[in-house]
């Protein structure tokens, strides 16, 4: 049986090369930097809409960050509405939600403004609009028919790189199990990267996900189907992670690395939106759906166990990445082992634990059984996992 898996999962590992070919390849248009997300509200109102629906959420709010952006809007001339109830890991009520505030208010338009959550749930409602306002029908790969409502994003957070991705993803809040839509017609038309949004961030969030851009990076440069384009992103976001985590965790006012992580989470977006993720984000996922763990977190908690699972047939690749930032000398061994070690190092610098506290010995065998599911036709690992390297590899994360 378990042959039979590998030789499945490298039929879809040659799909998802061909897929990746046919994949469009736009960009959104993008500005960075402290006035971004001002001059996106500007060439919004230059567009025509009207009045946009904001996706976030309560927290976002409660800061002020989305009273910025509706004063923006508001100065360029547009109106717009408020949808604040997004949480982490939106659900399909949370979206349906959303979908009803926007048809009620006649919005024609949407901005997502937040994290990966609100960024999915905008993409979400925007595909409802068009596609006959069920977003369970909306699950799956190139289901999305007819192109979303308009799609701005302004990202608070440095680290999922929604803002350049085709994925969003759904919960059910019975069953736990998440709902992938994946289609380029999700790519938000405009995005900003203005880090003055992200400066009252709180540390151990700034930690959390900019270990989720770094998890992007590298799953997307050890998958088989790497290229040297996205190899460049990622190797770039890599770099600039290691350089500006520790600045941003340390000193969220520090508005040059604040500006640099959002950029490692925007190249890492276009890096694993065009080669896909891997054994980290499928257990991540499973962690997020049982107990509710913020994605990011869950990421940097199996990254280095992933890495060392994967050790053998991505040496190579995690040498080259040993190279990326400096560290590690004689051969690729040697050079593999201590990019894993830096990973460790820096989640220890920004007290990111080892171990997931929810993590119960009961769930371990049903958690692996779904992680596994989801890796096994979508994900080009560079090496493939067993039921039983699944449970052993979970069971070192317990607390």
């Amino acid at each position: 049986m378990h042959a039979i898996q590998k030789a499945l999962h490298s039929l879809v590992i040659a799909l998802n090369r061909f897929l990746s070919i046919l994949l469009p390849d736009r960009i959104p248009v993008t500005f960075v930097g402290a006035e971004a997300s001002r001059e996106l509200c500007q060439s919004i109102a230059q567009t025509g809409v009207k009045k946009p629906l904001i996706v976030t959420d309560a927290g976002l709010v409660q800061l002020g960050i989305v009273a910025r952006v509706t004063s923006a809007l508001a100065d360029a001339g547009v109106e717009s509405a408020v949808y604040d109830g997004v949480e982490p890991d939106p659900t399909f009520d949370q979206v349906n939600a959303g979908f009803a505030q926007l048809e009620r208010d006649g919005c024609d338009a949407v901005i997502a403004v937040g994290g990966g959550s609100p960024m999915d749930a905008a993409k979400i409602i925007g595909a409802m609009a068009t596609n006959g306002g069920k977003a369970e029908k909306l699950v799956g790969t190139f289901k999305v028919r007819k192109a979303p409502l308009p799609l701005y994003a302004i990202p608070t957070t440095a680290g999922t790189g929604s803002e350049v991705t085709l994925v969003a993803v759904v919960s059910d809040s019975k069953t736990h199990i998440k709902g992938f839509v994946v289609d380029p017609k999700l790519l938000p038309d405009m995005a900003a990267l203005d880090p003055t949004l992200m400066v009252g961030l709180p540390s151990h969030i700034t930690a959390a996900t900019g270990m989720d851009a770094l998890t992007h990076a590298v799953e997307s440069f050890i998958a088989r189907t790497s290229n040297a384009r996205t190899e460049a992103w990622a190797t770039a976001a890599v770099r600039m992670v290691f350089q500006n985590l520790p600045k941003a965790c340390a000193d969220g006012t520090d508005l040059e690395a604040r500006k640099a992580m959002s950029l490692a989470s925007y190249y890492a977006g276009l890096a694993f939106t065009r080669t896909s993720v891997g054994y980290v984000h499928a257990i991540a996922h499973t962690f997020g759906a049982y107990y509710g763990t913020p994605h990011g977190h869950a990421n940097a908690i199996v990254l280095p166990h992933v890495l060392d699972f994967s050790k053998g047939a991505a040496r190579d690749r995690l040498a080259a990445l040993a190279d990326v930032i400096g560290v590690g000398g004689g051969g690729p061994e040697q050079k593999a082992q201590a990019f894993i070690e830096a990973v460790r190092e820096l989640m220890a610098r920004i007290d990111i634990p080892y171990t997931l506290s929810d993590l119960r010995e009961e769930d371990i065998a049903p958690i692996a059984k779904q992680a596994l599911g989801e890796a096994a036709f979508n994900y080009p690992v560079p090496r493939f996992m067993s039921q039983p390297e699944a449970e052993g590899l979970i069971r070192e994360i317990l607390a």
